[in-house]
């Protein structure tokens, strides 16, 4: 029993260990500018750096920061395009209202009227009639042709 211990102990403790590694795979730019730094610190000062070897790490080094920057542009463009998605619904809906006939209650009172416009103000949505009554969308109880 010992033995089957110590072996999932063992186990255990590779898979751990190869997490960890799967975790550090990636070379970040500070961890890589560390290292370059780090390299030039301590290199022979009789046998320096190659001046290609230098330009080829500087190149890398410009490479995987363009790499980073642009990743964090695209994360942030999808946010907005989420953010522009999620909003663009109800004002897509409610702008084909315009030129319809909504009915709806406003102030406990039934209202109709053609839709002339909508409006955003303050992130609420708002429907103006051709009589100039602002009414939410929310207020709104049926939407139909006009009817002549």
């Amino acid at each position: 029993m010992a033995t089957v211990d110590a072996t999932n102990r063992t186990v255990a403790q590779t898979d751990t260990s190869s997490n960890a590694a799967k975790k550090t795979d990636t070379l970040g730019k500070d961890q890589f500018l560390k290292i370059l730094l780090t390299q030039l610190q301590n290199q022979d000062p009789t046998n320096p750096l190659d001046d290609r070897e230098f330009v080829t790490q500087l190149a890398t080094f410009s490479s995987l920061e363009q790499q980073t920057n642009m990743n964090d542009s695209i994360t942030k463009l999808n946010q907005l395009m989420s953010t522009f998605v999620a909003h663009q619904d109800p004002f897509t809906t409610y702008v084909g209202w315009i030129g319809k006939e909504v009915s709806g209650k406003l102030d406990d009172k039934e209202i109709s009227g053609t839709v002339k416009s909508v409006k955003n103000i303050d992130n609420e949505y708002f429907l103006y009639l051709e009589d100039g009554t602002k009414i939410s969308p929310w207020d709104v109880t049926a939407v139909g042709e006009k009817t002549k």
